[in-house]
């Protein structure tokens, strides 16, 4: 652990951090604004490949709507694409007051929440996503007919992305509380079946208010949770054998 700091540098070692955050994302979305209407497109396309189908579009209803709706997927993107590098000086930033045994963990943390965030938004965009879009679109009837804006889909979509690559922080999460002895994999086994009625309730708050996509998100949620449990079995057993090894043997 390092030597106590004033406050001032700590809030000026804050500002710098941020910048660089800022920077990284404001310099990745103006990339991703250069070849708006691809972006638009790629992170949309679970809507619009399920519209496609139908032969149906997006529309727009207002002149200014597509202009918007651009400039946030612009910015969604470099949101995505700055990860690494956010959680990277979110870890330098709070590394110092950390133990040598913990600040190892710096590399494994950036790349498994980076990682496990991009999982969660794949999984969301190769199966949750146009099982969702094709739920809804099958809801028609001869009395309705689907008509999406951009602003919608974009709004709707871009809160998927970021519920499903944060819920699958749930193994990064189970391995620095069992690091810290918060919980273990005896309690994580026993309270399974609570677990379950948390992470369908937790789901049913995060994404939109329809059932389909809470049992999306839910599931993979307690497959996440069943690998923590895993996750922390490894990390109890590798910091016993490390108790065990550092502690001499007793005298005769």
């Amino acid at each position: 652990m390092d030597e106590p700091r004033p406050l001032l540098e700590h809030l000026d070692e804050l500002r710098r951090r941020l910048f660089w955050m800022l920077g990284a994302w404001l310099g990745l979305a103006l990339i991703a604004g250069y070849w708006h209407k691809d972006v638009f497109q790629l992170l949309m396309e679970p809507a619009i490949g399920a519209l496609r189908v139908r032969d149906y579009t997006l529309i727009v209803i207002s002149p200014p709507e597509l202009f918007f709706t651009y400039v946030k997927s612009a910015i969604l993107a470099g949101f995505i694409g700055s990860l690494p590098i956010t959680l990277y000086q979110l870890w330098a930033f709070i590394s110092p007051g950390l133990y040598d045994s913990e600040k190892r963990f710096a590399l494994p943390f950036v790349l498994a929440s980076t990682l496990l965030f991009f999982a969660g938004c794949a999984f969301g965009y190769t199966i949750a996503f146009p099982f969702v879009f094709e739920y809804f679109l099958s809801l028609e009837g001869d009395f309705v007919t689907t008509s999406w804006t951009t602003k919608e889909i974009f709004s709707f979509t871009s809160r998927l992305y970021l519920v499903f690559g944060i819920a699958f922080q749930l193994p990064v999460a189970i391995f620095f509380c069992s690091l810290a002895g918060i919980v273990t994999p005896e309690t994580l086994a026993s309270g399974r079946k609570y677990a379950i009625v948390v992470m369908f309730v937790g789901a049913a708050i995060l994404t939109p208010p329809d059932v389909v996509s809470q049992v999306v998100l839910a599931v993979p949620m307690i497959v996440l949770y069943e690998s923590g449990i895993w996750i922390s079995r490894l990390v109890i057993r590798r910091r016993d054998d490390a108790a065990s090894t550092a502690t001499p043997p007793a005298e005769s």
